[in-house]
């Protein structure tokens, strides 16, 4: 079974380094930050040059990668051998070319850590190659986070930091900036960086230093919507209006959609307890209530309408019949039909 990231992150901060990493899958995130750490980490800085190769897949032929990987290192106790880029190795899923590696796994050289950052796209599992390298190597799948667990993910990462914060918080930050881990880790860096011991980051904090305000984003404009608070929903998305760039329509949408299904769950399941509601819903029980609340303001066939207007929001965002009308235009018209 392909090894969990965080595992293999925790292993090797413990110091424990296999002969073959292979790292798949369409979150280069984790690629990154397990080839990026042995980089740096697997050999001293002063035998990195002997005895540290990075290759890039597209320049990269199989054979010439062997080669490199059966050296022996140069008056060291171990070599470094990096494919970046490794989905673009020529030939890479036909046999002749997947037999090359497949017979290195049989007897790898235990001096030599050799790392496949294979991004974007798994490799097929039915193939001898994915069979082998899950036997004899550590291959690692690295998936996307889904949006219902970023929350969750925003608030392990900044615990893993040495800082506490909560599941609100934590969710303004995961429906702000989105699923891309690379940007949400940056931005998360930026405010970290700042505190000299372990902190509870608060909603002053994620203004001052990501620039997120505290009453006006996608998590306060879903929450405004579920109340049937019109008032406080215009004025987020006037706000949203003067800085366009920062709120782009198009992932905006995609949260709403999301949220209106999670509505016509709660639908589906009221009578569930909040455990249960919250389990299926993929939020911690403290937002139950919320969409309970939601629930009631909007009857299943307003929900389903809802999904109309989203639809139609998301088409004219990409140019179909938009009529002239900018994305805040778009965006005040959708709010419009779904809170009346």
């Amino acid at each position: 079974m392909p090894s969990k990231p965080e595992d293999i992150i925790k292993d090797l901060h413990a110091g424990k380094y296999a002969p073959v990493y292979f790292l798949h899958g369409e979150e280069p995130y984790f690629i990154d930050v397990i080839s990026d750490y042995i980089e740096k980490n697997a050999i001293p800085e002063h035998e990195k040059g002997f005895n540290q190769t990075v290759m890039y897949g597209k320049d990269a032929p199989m054979p010439a990668i062997m080669s490199n990987a059966r050296r022996f290192p140069m008056m060291a106790d171990r070599q470094v051998v990096i494919v970046k880029e490794a989905q673009n190795i020529v030939g890479l899923g036909k046999e002749e070319v997947d037999s090359l590696l497949i017979n290195y796994l049989k007897n790898p050289l235990p001096s030599t850590i050799l790392v496949f950052a294979h991004k974007y796209k798994v490799l097929d599992g039915r193939k001898a190659l994915a069979k082998e390298l899950d036997k004899k190597a550590i291959l690692v799948k690295s998936d996307k986070v889904p949006d219902y667990k970023m929350a969750a993910w925003v608030k392990d990462y900044i615990q893993s930091k040495g800082h506490q914060i909560d599941d609100r918080n934590a969710s303004i930050i995961a429906e702000s900036i989105g699923n891309n881990l690379e940007v949400l880790t940056n931005e998360i860096g930026k405010m970290l960086i700042n505190f000299t011991s372990s902190t509870q980051v608060d909603a002053s904090h994620i203004q001052q230093y990501i620039g997120i305000n505290k009453d006006y984003n996608n998590f306060e404009l879903t929450k405004a919507i579920g109340v049937k608070d019109v008032i406080k929903a215009n004025k987020i998305i006037h706000y949203f209006g003067q800085n366009p760039k920062g709120h782009p329509l198009i992932p905006m949408i995609a949260l709403m959609f999301n949220y209106f299904q999670k509505i016509a769950l709660a639908h589906e399941m009221s009578k569930a307890s909040d455990q249960d509601l919250a389990r299926s819903l993929g939020v911690n029980p403290f937002f139950v209530k919320e969409y309970r609340i939601a629930a009631r303001n909007y009857n299943l066939g307003k929900v389903i309408e809802s999904f109309t207007y989203l639809r139609e929001a998301d088409l004219r965002s990409k140019g179909v019949n938009a009529n002239g009308m900018d994305e805040s235009q778009i965006l005040k018209e959708l709010i419009f039909k779904i809170m009346h």
